[in-house]
């Protein structure tokens, strides 16, 4: 067995999906734990039959996939504890034929790169455009960045070195703790190489909204712990959201009420900027940029309202509440 590399698995109720998952590693020759979050299909018991160790989660800790993460990574190392790279992968992903051995190469050449990730792909970009919408989202740049998704490998020195994830955090744990990383001098960085499958499941507009106000949250949360100089953490997202979704709504409504319905006028703005925005991809050579645009636009909305949640949560001391856009059995 492959004692340099470990996998790591989170899942709730994925049932098939999980089982493409964990077929998909190779599971007789890497060690693989599975962090379950309180299944109720059988995902345990079919992660036992694949010689998976299992971890079920404590559901009387508030859940956070963070939480699921570092305990799917202590227990790997508490069982291999010479493990240089571990692949983080949720449980509704499959990994790409070749990634594990590629990636690991890399991170082998290259000591200063902490987390190395690929194209993550969605398994049915034809069943919804909200599918489509998350196929375009990960079709990010290659090549040096500043944050990973979900599923990515992680030096597990580097990852204990800034004491694994925030495990506090709803949303937005990845890129919280690649903001820790690069501030101790280690860099994350995206291959050329197809790396996983997703399987989103996301064919209603309620879903979509979900998850962008889930993203908002992030967004939020984000910038308040990273907000400040040098990093400037995700508060150029913030202040757009801000601005698209509230203020300019509101000089709109007011303008229209003092000038008999002319400052509805500036709700061409909202078209004009969706052209900047398919503009902007077109010259970069993406595809579907003006689904992707009008969508990017809209989401203005629900992001604010994440937004707005973090924070009228955090001043009324409430504890955080998973916005989950998957329906769970």
């Amino acid at each position: 067995m492959n004692k340099d590399l470990g996998i790591v698995v989170i899942g709730r109720n994925e049932g098939e999906r999980l089982k493409n998952c964990l077929l998909s590693l190779d599971s007789g020759n890497l060690p693989i734990v599975y962090v379950d979050s309180g299944s109720t299909d059988g995902s345990i018991e079919l992660a036992c039959s694949l010689s998976t160790n299992v971890v079920e989660l404590d559901l009387t800790i508030p859940f956070t996939a963070a939480r699921a993460r570092n305990i799917g990574f202590d227990t790997l190392l508490s069982l291999y504890p010479d493990l240089k790279y571990v692949q983080f992968i949720d449980g509704d992903c499959q990994i790409t034929q070749g990634w594990l051995e590629q990636a690991k190469v890399y991170l082998d050449e290259h000591p200063d790169v902490a987390v190395v990730c690929g194209r993550r792909r969605e398994k049915h970009p034809e069943q919804s455009v909200y599918n489509f919408l998350c196929d375009l989202e990960w079709d990010t740049p290659i090549g040096q960045a500043k944050a990973c998704g979900g599923d990515a490998m992680i030096q597990a020195k580097a990852l204990r070195e800034i004491g694994g994830y925030n495990s506090e955090l709803i949303a937005g744990e990845e890129p919280e703790m690649c903001v820790r990383l690069r501030q101790k001098g280690y860099k994350i960085y995206r291959l050329p190489l197809e790396m996983t499958l997703h399987d989103a499941q996301m064919t209603h507009f309620s879903q979509w909204w979900k998850r962008n106000q889930r993203a908002g949250y992030a967004f939020a949360n984000g910038a308040w712990l990273h907000g400040k100089a040098p990093e400037f953490h995700w508060v150029k997202e913030n202040k757009s959201n801000w601005l698209w979704g509230l203020i300019l709504p509101v000089i709109i409504f007011l303008a229209a009420l003092l000038s008999n319905g002319l400052g509805f006028v500036l709700l061409l703005l909202y078209p004009l900027l969706v052209y900047k925005i398919v503009n902007s991809r077109q010259k970069m050579g993406y595809q579907g940029s003006w689904v992707y645009a009008f969508f990017c636009v809209l989401s203005k909305f629900p992001q604010m309202l994440g937004q707005a949640q973090f924070h009228w949560q955090r001043i009324t001391g409430q504890v955080p509440s998973l916005i989950e856009y998957k329906s769970v059995d």
